[in-house]
C-alpha cells in the first residue's frame, strides 16, 4: 500500500511540474508574439497594463501583480514613458483603473499615469486605450503573457499603425508566480479553442 502510494504521490509531482513546463511554454512563447517592427528605443513610451475584475476596495492580488510587470516594463532610458491602467467598475464600485492607480503610487512611481475606466472587456481596453497612446513611439501592453497577447492581436485589428510600434513587456520570467502562470496558460487555451469553434461554426 505504502509503495502504490508513494507511485502515486510520485505520478502526481510529475503532472504538477509538467503542467508548471507547459505553463512556462506558454508564456515565453507568447510574449513574444504579435509585436510590431517600428518602436523607437529611447524615444516616447506608453506601457498599457490590462486590468482584471476587481471587487476592491483596493487592488486584487492580480491586478497587483500586473501592476508590477508594468512597472518593470518601464524603460528607463525612454525619452518619456507614460503609464496606462485600464479598467472599469466591473466587479466592484471603484474602477480597476483607479485601484491599480492607486497601488502604483503606492510601490513609488511617480511619473504620468493616464486612466481608461469604462472598458469591461480587453476589446474595450484597447479600444479606450488608443487615444491615450497615439503619441507613443513605443507600447507595450502588459498582463500575463497569454492575456498581453490577445490585446496586441486587438490593436493588430483595430490600428496596425499603431500595432507596428509594439515591443515586448517584461511579463514572461521563468519560474515567476507558477500559479497565475498556469491559471493565465489555462483561460488562453480555453479562449483559442472557442475561437476555432467559432470559426468553425461560421
Amino acid at each position: 500500500m505504502r509503495r502504490v502510494l508513494l507511485v502515486l504521490m510520485s505520478l502526481a509531482a510529475t503532472a504538477v511540474a509538467g503542467v508548471v513546463v507547459w505553463a512556462e511554454v506558454v508564456h515565453r512563447r507568447t510574449s513574444r508574439q504579435a509585436l510590431g517592427d517600428l518602436s523607437v528605443p529611447g524615444g516616447r513610451e506608453a506601457v498599457v497594463v490590462l486590468g482584471y475584475r476587481d471587487a476592491g476596495p483596493r487592488a486584487n492580488f492580480v491586478n497587483r501583480y500586473r501592476v508590477r510587470l508594468g512597472l518593470r516594463s518601464l524603460d528607463p532610458a525612454a525619452a518619456e514613458s507614460v503609464l496606462v491602467l485600464c479598467g472599469g467598475a466591473v466587479g466592484g464600485d471603484v474602477p480597476e483603473a483607479a485601484l491599480m492607480a492607486r497601488y502604483a503610487r503606492e510601490r513609488g512611481y511617480t511619473g504620468p499615469v493616464v486612466l481608461d475606466t469604462e472598458s469591461r472587456t480587453t476589446a474595450e481596453n484597447i479600444r479606450n486605450a488608443i487615444p491615450l497612446i497615439e503619441g507613443a513611439e513605443t507600447i507595450r501592453i502588459v498582463s500575463h503573457a497569454p492575456h498581453a497577447v490577445v490585446g496586441r492581436e486587438y490593436l493588430w485589428a483595430m490600428r496596425p499603425d499603431l500595432a507596428r510600434r509594439l515591443a515586448p513587456g517584461d511579463d514572461a520570467r521563468l519560474g515567476e508566480a507558477p500559479v497565475l502562470k498556469v491559471a493565465a496558460a489555462v483561460i488562453a487555451a480555453r479562449h483559442r479553442a472557442a475561437n476555432r469553434r467559432a470559426a468553425r461554426d461560421r
